[in-house]
C-alpha cells in the first residue's frame, strides 16, 4: 500500500517566529510528485474493510502516517467506536424527527462517521474548526451538545452555541464560504504567533465553488496554518464526482503549491493519523494541506432529497460493505479489544441519547417573533426601526381578524 501526495512549496514566512523555525524542513511525503492522471489514485489506509490492520513494513510512506496513530490504545479505539455509534444514533434520531415534522430539514452524515470522528479527535483544544452543515460528528468531538445543532433546523435559532466556547464555528449553509473564513482566521493565527491550527470542512461539490479555490490560493500565498478537509462522499446532491472534475480531487492542491492526500474516509484510524499529520505540519509553519477523505453518503443529501432517483442500488450496497462502524467493530472483536458486554452497554447509552434528543427538541420554545430585529446594529437604525414597526402591524392584523 503506497500513498500519494502532491508537490509542496517552500514556506515564505519571515524568520523569527515558531512557524518560521519549523518551516525550513520539508516533509518527504509532501515533496513527492503526483502520479500521472491516468494512474489509479492510492489512498492512506490503516484498517481494511474487513477490520484488519494494514501491513506497514516495507512501505515508508504509509509508515510516516501510521506513526501519527502509533499511540492509539485499545481504550482509544473503543472511544472512537463509541463516538461513531453515538453520532450515528443522534443523526438517525434527527432524521426521524424531521420525518415527524419536528425539524424543517436535516442533512445526514450516515456513512461519513469515520471521516468526521477521526479528524475531529485529531484536533487540539486550541485548534479552530469551520464546518459546513453536516459535521455533526466533529461537533460531537468538540463538545457541542448535539441538541444545540437542531435549533437551526427547527427554526428557533441561528445556531445554539457560542463558537468561541468550543472553537467550533456555527454551521455554514452558503456552500464553500467557510473555507475563506478559515483561511482568514488562520492568517490571523499566524500573525499572532500562535502554534494552533485551523481546519475547514467541505464536500466534493463545494470544491467546485470559486470560494474554495480562492481559499486555496490565499492560504498558499500566505502560508496559512489551515487544513482543508474535503469529505468526498461521491455525490454533490445528484451530481457524481466524474461530472465535477477531470482529476482526483486531492491533486488540485498541486496547482496551488501545497500537499494533497487521499485517505480512506471509512477508516477512522487513517483519518485520525492523516489529520494529525496535516495539523502538525501546519503548526510547524509548513502551510496548508488538502485532505480528501474518500467516503460515501449512504443516505440522502438532505431529507428533501431522494437518492434512489440518481444512484444505483448496487453502488450503495458496495459501499455499505465498507461501513466504518462495522469495520472498527470487526477489528475490536478480532483483536479482543471489546466484548459483547461493551457493545450492549453502548446500545443502552445510544438509546438514552436518542430519548434525550427527542425530549429536548420537542420542548424547544418558539423564539420571540420580534427578535429578528435585535442585534442588527449596535446603536439602532432608522430603517430597522421602520421595518420592526411594519412587521408588528402585520402581526397585529392577524390578531384583529381573530378577534372578530
Amino acid at each position: 500500500m503506497t500513498v500519494e501526495s502532491t508537490a509542496a512549496r517552500k514556506p515564505r514566512r519571515s524568520s523569527g517566529t515558531k512557524r518560521a523555525a519549523g518551516a525550513a524542513s520539508a516533509r518527504k511525503t509532501a515533496a513527492a510528485t503526483a502520479q500521472p492522471h491516468d494512474a489509479e489514485p492510492q489512498l492512506v489506509q490503516l484498517l481494511t474493510p474487513e477490520g484488519e490492520r494494514v501491513e506497514i513494513e516495507g512501505n515508508p510512506d504509509l509508515a510516516e502516517f501510521a506513526a501519527f496513530a502509533a499511540d492509539i490504545t485499545t481504550e482509544d479505539l473503543r472511544g472512537l467506536y463509541r463516538d461513531m455509534v453515538l453520532t450515528r444514533r443522534f443523526d438517525g434520531e434527527a432524521t426521524a424527527l424531521q420525518r415527524q415534522g419536528e425539524l424543517g430539514l436535516w442533512a445526514s452524515l450516515l456513512g461519513q462517521e469515520a471521516a468526521q470522528i477521526g479528524s475531529g479527535r485529531a484536533l487540539r483544544d486550541d485548534d479552530y474548526v469551520f464546518p459546513t452543515y453536516r459535521e455533526h460528528g466533529v461537533a460531537w468531538c468538540r463538545g457541542v451538545d448535539p441538541t444545540n445543532l437542531l435549533g437551526m433546523f427547527r427554526g428557533v435559532n441561528h445556531g445554539g452555541w457560542d463558537p468561541n466556547t468550543n472553537n467550533f464555528h456555527l454551521y455554514t449553509i452558503v456552500i464553500g464560504s467557510q473555507t475563506l473564513h478559515a483561511t482568514g482566521y488562520a492568517m490571523g493565527v499566524a500573525k499572532d504567533g500562535a502554534d494552533s491550527a485551523v481546519i475547514a470542512y467541505f464536500g466534493d461539490g463545494a470544491s467546485s465553488q470559486g470560494d474554495v479555490m480562492e481559499a486555496f490560493n490565499f492560504s498558499a500565498v500566505y502560508n496559512s496554518p489551515v487544513v482543508f478537509f474535503c469529505q468526498n462522499n461521491q455525490w454533490a446532491i445528484s451530481e457524481p464526482t466524474e461530472r465535477q472534475m477531470r482529476v482526483p480531487l486531492y491533486q488540485r492542491a498541486q496547482g496551488f503549491g501545497f500537499p494533497g492526500i487521499r485517505v480512506d474516509g471509512n477508516d477512522v484510524l487513517a483519518c485520525l493519523a492523516v489529520t494529525r499529520w496535516a495539523l502538525d505540519r501546519a503548526r510547524r509553519g509548513e502551510g496548508p494541506a488538502l485532505i480528501e477523505a474518500f467516503t460515501y453518503r449512504m443516505g440522502a443529501h438532505t431529507t428533501s432529497d431522494d437518492p434512489t432517483k440518481y444512484r444505483a442500488d448496487e453502488e450503495t450496497a458496495a459501499w455499505e460493505a465498507k461501513d466504518p462502524i462495522l469495520r472498527l467493530k470487526a477489528h475490536l472483536l478480532a483483536s479482543g479489544g471489546a466484548d459483547e458486554a461493551f457493545f450492549e452497554e453502548l446500545e443502552t447509552e445510544s438509546e438514552a441519547l436518542g430519548k434525550r434528543v427527542r425530549e429536548v427538541v420537542r420542548s424547544m420554545p418558539d423564539p420571540d417573533t420580534m427578535a429578528i430585529f435585535e442585534n442588527v446594529y449596535a446603536d439602532g437604525h432608522a430603517l430597522v426601526d421602520e421595518e420592526r414597526a411594519q412587521f408588528a402591524a402585520y402581526l397585529a392584523s392577524f390578531e384583529a381578524e381573530e378577534g372578530h
